[in-house]
């Protein structure tokens, strides 16, 4: 999971969107997915922006819960498997806004 956010952080959302597609690690379709509704959830706070300047800003894997699991080993052992899940953090951010919020700044202060 984090080979595949190292490949998409900074990048346009169309531009991740399309590594994820066409990847054939087994995270990029959860990924594509928290991505999509990353994007949703961004066009639902900013209504009548524009989603063509879309980035992502913020992607990071923390560890998440671990479940432990007995295999069974020769002359009635037990090796311990974990199944390991992770938390995935996901942030876009559009750089018109960035650069809006800057150029409104500098005109108040010339002003």
């Amino acid at each position: 999971m984090r080979l595949l956010a190292d490949l998409i952080r900074g990048k346009e959302v169309e531009q991740a969107l399309n590594i994820l597609k066409f990847s054939t690690k087994h995270p990029s379709l959860p990924l594509e997915k928290l991505l999509l509704s990353a994007v949703a959830n961004w066009r639902i706070k900013n209504e009548g922006a524009d989603t063509a300047g879309l980035y992502i800003k913020t992607i990071f894997v923390d560890g998440g819960r671990t479940l432990k699991r007995m295999n069974p080993a020769p002359q009635g052992r037990a090796y311990r498997l974990r199944k390991r899940s992770n938390h995935v953090t996901l942030i876009v951010d559009s750089r018109n806004s960035n650069a809006a919020a800057s150029q409104t700044e500098t005109n108040q202060q010339s002003a």
